[in-house]
């Protein structure tokens, strides 16, 4: 099978349109709030700041991760010239087109820096904070941290999950969430150590065992 190509509806972050449809015809989009840490007193990463994105670049898109710029056009989708961001994820071999204009609400971002990242490992030390309440409602706010994009709020899913990693009473659909998020923070974390994946889970695995 080829590679996939969407053009993302910014409009509705978690969708994505085939390139037939025109996402300039959608409406201004509303930026959802980010979910709220639990963790120590942090300053969230400003994923509004407008941000010079090059060729080469290797990104964040909340909905799929860590993915790299293929390359910056202006192309015309049903009758509309858009310049688009092409991103690809090679992991599920897809390339995201993103219009620049709406990179932003979006919450298409950089990297993190090395010290945002610090960061994060810094709220993988903290305790363990778990709700009281049904499990369906906790997996639903540890999916939506996840698909925040949010490094701290994703470390938060891994610190509150990590207690039960690999334990027999631990449920399929919590060891899904935890590998998940697992899975978006050692990507990251990868890119900026300019490692493979399976080197920096090894890398976060080692870390927690010192917590």
């Amino acid at each position: 099978m080829g590679e996939q190509q969407v053009v993302e509806d910014v409009s509705n972050p978690v969708a994505e349109q085939p390139a037939a449809e025109a996402p300039a015809t959608n409406p201004e989009p509303r930026v959802a709030p980010r979910p709220p840490h639990n963790g120590p007193n942090l300053t969230p990463r400003a994923i509004a700041k407008a941000e010079v994105l090059v060729e080469g670049d290797h990104v964040v898109y909340p909905t799929h991760g860590v993915g790299r710029v293929e390359r910056i056009a202006t192309e015309e989708i049903a009758g509309h010239k858009l310049e688009l961001i092409h991103i690809t994820f090679e992991e599920n071999r897809m390339t995201l087109r993103v219009p620049v204009a709406k990179a932003r609400t979006a919450g298409l971002r950089k990297l993190a820096t090395r010290k945002q990242f610090d960061e994060a490992l810094a709220v993988l030390k903290g305790k363990a904070r778990v709700k009281r309440t049904m499990w369906s409602r906790r997996a639903q706010e540890y999916e939506a941290k996840i698909n925040s994009g949010d490094p701290l709020a994703i470390a938060e899913v891994v610190r509150d999950l990590h207690r039960n990693a690999g334990q027999p009473d631990q449920s399929f659909s919590e060891r899904q969430i935890y590998e998940s998020a697992m899975d978006r923070l050692a990507a990251e974390l990868a890119a900026l150590d300019k490692t493979d994946k399976a080197a920096a889970i090894n890398k976060l695995t080692d870390f927690l065992k010192t917590v």
